[in-house]
């Protein structure tokens, strides 16, 4: 079992080379030269589910895995009641999804802080974490794994420890890693491999291997202000990084198997096959 690398959505070259629909992701995506693809339903779960299914019968025969981008108006730390049930649900629309595409992973937005302590909304979202495995387990969807992620704005729930806190209720939670996003929250503080080391240690000593070597993660250079997150960017951004080789350098040396998702800004696929270029030379040199 290897590291798998593929785009959140599709980049401009998608259209560009002639492709128009989704059924068409599959031979895209290896074209592309990858094997993963995390589809996209920020703006809610629109696929039906016989599309999902067919979407997955052809990218399980290209050897393609699939995850789901949750949702992004989720919030599971809001102070309305309403809206955190509202949550559960648009989870549970999601976990359908991906498991008719034969996928079991959707990641999730825990929600902001808003006018409450960070303590508070912790509290808030775990509890409405622990309510969605319940659903998820009495709806026949145990199976699907809830990807908290690490968020890039500094108001939001979502640094390192909260997800890692949320991700301790249950062992079927994985933690989504932002790397861009945790950068660009600390202000630009991933510069050297130890910095990355640091969050591959982190996730150990509060999950333990197991979690850590099978992690969900998403990766783009990402421009931040004071504030943290500003604008995805693409590799070739110079000035806010984060740098994709300490995290495939750390991958090797722990001996992971994570999935990591590109989201640079139109270029993902083309930015993932630099990782995943990256990460093979290395697998080639230490064989």
């Amino acid at each position: 079992m290897s590291a798998r690398f593929g785009p959140a959505g599709n980049s401009n070259s998608f259209t560009q080379m002639g492709y128009k629909h989704s059924l068409q992701v599959p031979e895209y995506i290896v074209k592309m030269e990858l094997n993963a693809f995390e589809y996209q339903c920020g703006r809610g779960v629109n696929i039906g589910l016989d599309k999902a299914a067919a979407l997955g019968k052809l990218a399980r025969e290209k050897d393609i895995a699939l995850s789901l981008h949750a949702p992004y108006y989720i919030s599971m730390s809001s102070v309305e009641e309403e809206k955190r049930l509202n949550s559960i649900k648009y989870i549970l629309d999601s976990a359908a999804a991906v498991n008719a595409m034969g996928g079991n992973r959707i990641v999730v937005h825990t929600g902001s802080c808003g006018k409450i302590s960070r303590e508070y909304a912790l509290e808030l979202a775990c509890d409405t974490m622990k309510k969605a495995i319940s659903a998820l387990d009495e709806n026949g969807l145990g199976n699907i794994h809830i990807c908290p992620e690490t968020m890039g704005k500094i108001n939001q729930l979502g640094d390192l420890n909260e997800v890692l806190t949320l991700c301790e209720l249950d062992e079927r939670l994985i933690p989504c890693i932002d790397f861009g996003h945790l950068n660009a929250r600390t202000g630009g503080s991933l510069k050297d491999f130890s910095d990355f080391e640091k969050i591959f240690c982190e996730i150990e000593n509060r999950l333990g291997y197991d979690r850590l070597k099978t992690f969900h993660s998403h990766f783009s250079k990402i421009e931040y202000t004071v504030g943290g997150e500003k604008k995805h960017l693409t590799f070739e951004d110079n000035v806010f990084g984060p740098n994709f080789e300490p995290v495939v350098e750390l991958i090797l040396k722990k001996n992971c198997s994570p999935t990591i998702i590109c989201e640079s800004d139109g270029t993902q696929a083309e930015d993932a096959r630099q990782m995943k270029k990256y990460y093979e030379r290395l697998c080639n040199e230490n064989d």
